[in-house]
């Protein structure tokens, strides 16, 4: 059974991440790799820090020098590198082989290196036992947190999984795997009642031991609850500026992507003549507060 009360981390009271640089700009190249503790002290000190997407070497290469905490490998990979019209035909393999890649772009021994995070995809997860042996393929290719979509019904799954070593990060509102029950691609917590179930579970999840959290498409409003509820720091994709970190899509940030754009998606190359520039000027604007701006965001 889940934990009702009381966040499980799966990890001792000790593990403060001793010798650990404090958290910030990662301006000297010798500071340390990201773990969960760097983010859990970031959200403590009332900072931000940058996710971005990746799914191959020569781009993960390039985020811990621009100042990337976390490196998404995506299911997203679906749409943008794959040219599907959904995420749900990823597989377990495809994801295990790109996390592979990501992870040799970063290099064991790199001190910038960013924390690794992969998806997994669709129908992977669908009991606790089946989260686990995806799970465990995931992180012996290079992550150190796994993401799962999903509400309630999750938390069973997420103390499964905490409870042996595996960090989870819970992934809350618009949640593409499922965009078919939802609708499509609509802004989530638009109403009072949907707006506090996904606050409800936001805080069930924590509780049941989720390192982090991902809030996509939600008012600011909900942002902001979410925010101050949960223990664990709170990533957001269109859920307005007050989450402890940001995460684009690569393309989207790069303006690669083609037809209509969502709202929340700013395009950093333009105006700039690499894409190491770009992806260092959107880590700056997340830790400035920057971005997003009102026009990023669902009022």
């Amino acid at each position: 059974m889940h934990r009702s009360a009381g966040r499980y981390t799966g990890r001792s009271d000790n593990d403060a991440g001793d010798g650990e640089p404090p958290a910030g700009r990662r301006e000297d190249p010798g500071l340390a790799r990201t773990t969960l503790s760097t983010l859990d002290r970031i959200k403590a000190q009332g900072e931000r820090f940058a996710v971005l997407t990746a799914y191959d070497a020569s781009f993960a290469a390039m985020m811990g020098p621009a100042g990337i905490s976390v490196v998404l490998v995506g299911d997203s990979l679906g749409m943008v590198v794959q040219g599907r019209g959904a995420t749900t035909p990823v597989t377990l393999d495809e994801m295990v082989y790109h996390t592979h890649c990501v992870a040799r772009g970063i290099g064991e021994g790199a001190a910038d290196a960013p924390l690794i995070m992969a998806d997994l995809p669709f129908m992977t997860y669908a009991t606790p036992q089946d989260a686990a042996r995806s799970a465990a393929a995931l992180m012996r290719a290079g992550a150190s947190v796994v993401k799962l979509e999903g509400g309630a019904w999750l938390a069973d799954t997420v103390c499964f999984l905490a409870e042996r070593g595996i960090p989870v990060c819970a992934h809350l509102g618009l949640t593409p795997q499922t965009t078919d029950m939802l609708g499509g691609y609509k802004v989530q917590g638009k109403t009072d009642e949907s707006a506090a179930r996904i606050v409800s579970e936001a805080t069930l999840l924590d509780a049941a031991g989720a390192r982090l959290v991902l809030l996509e498409c939600v008012p600011d409003a909900v942002g902001r609850a979410v925010r101050e509820t949960v223990a664990a720091p709170l990533i957001g994709i269109g859920a307005g500026p007050h989450t402890d970190a940001q995460v684009l899509v690569l393309h989207d940030m790069l303006g690669l992507s083609p037809g209509r754009k969502a709202r929340f998606v700013k395009n950093y190359l333009a105006g700039r003549d690499s894409a190491q520039a770009a992806i260092a000027a959107f880590a700056e604007d997340v830790r400035s507060g920057a971005y997003p701006a009102p026009e990023h965001c669902y009022g």
